[in-house]
């Protein structure tokens, strides 16, 4: 990447995103965080110089910068991305972790975060603005909708498909051919053994709904 980066957020994914960034040697311009007790201070020798809608430093958006959005809410990444769509038509970047594997043959959107030691195996797909949480698999063919988050360690084995905005909680394995619906949430160390449908909410071993 030529570009520096500035981040969206600076809380604990954008510090996330950072390292990434910085593990590759991508050079960070700023982070942007509405939380005023963040501004003014560094991560990693990197300031946070503003909020996330700081029209100043976003127009350096497209020839001189890239964005990634990295806030902890899902509504405000989907409504951040839309705004840096609409006004600056700047699109995210991924930020893959240096020792993440991601296959040549895997199919990735944009804005993604995959964390250190995460696997993206061939034919795997992920849509846009996904969090990947360190050492977190997803074998092949296996489905990320957009805006889904896994935790760390989580596996989605072969032909799992990961609805939109759903959450796989950290060390969560979802068993082949499973579907977990749009908005749907798998708690932390779950084994899901049967589909889980739409906003559904399910946890133990094996998940029930709770």
């Amino acid at each position: 990447m030529e570009n520096p980066v500035i981040i969206l957020g600076a809380q604990t994914v954008g510090i996330t995103a950072l390292d990434a960034f910085l593990s590759n040697e991508v050079v960070v311009y700023c982070l942007l965080d509405d939380d005023a007790a963040l501004q003014n201070t560094e991560f990693l020798d990197v300031p946070v110089m503003g909020n996330t809608d700081d029209k100043e430093l976003l127009k350096l958006l497209g020839k001189k910068c890239e964005v990634f959005v990295a806030t902890e809410d899902t509504a405000s990444r989907r409504s951040l991305t839309g705004m840096l769509h609409d006004e600056y038509q700047a699109v995210p970047v991924n930020a893959i972790h240096q020792r993440a594997s991601v296959s040549p043959h895997a199919w990735l959107g944009h804005g993604n975060l995959v964390g250190a030691n995460a696997v993206v195996s061939g034919t795997a797909k992920v849509g846009n603005g996904c969090l990947i949480g360190p050492n977190a698999v997803l074998d092949a063919r296996a489905e990320l909708g957009d805006y889904a988050q896994m935790g760390a360690g989580a596996i989605l084995n072969a032909d799992v498909v990961v609805g939109e905005q759903a959450f796989i909680g950290a060390g969560a394995i979802i068993v082949a051919g499973v579907k977990i619906g749009n908005k749907a949430r798998v708690g932390a160390g779950s084994v899901v053994v049967a589909d889980v449908p739409a906003n559904q909410t399910v946890f133990g071993n094996p998940a029930q709904k709770v």
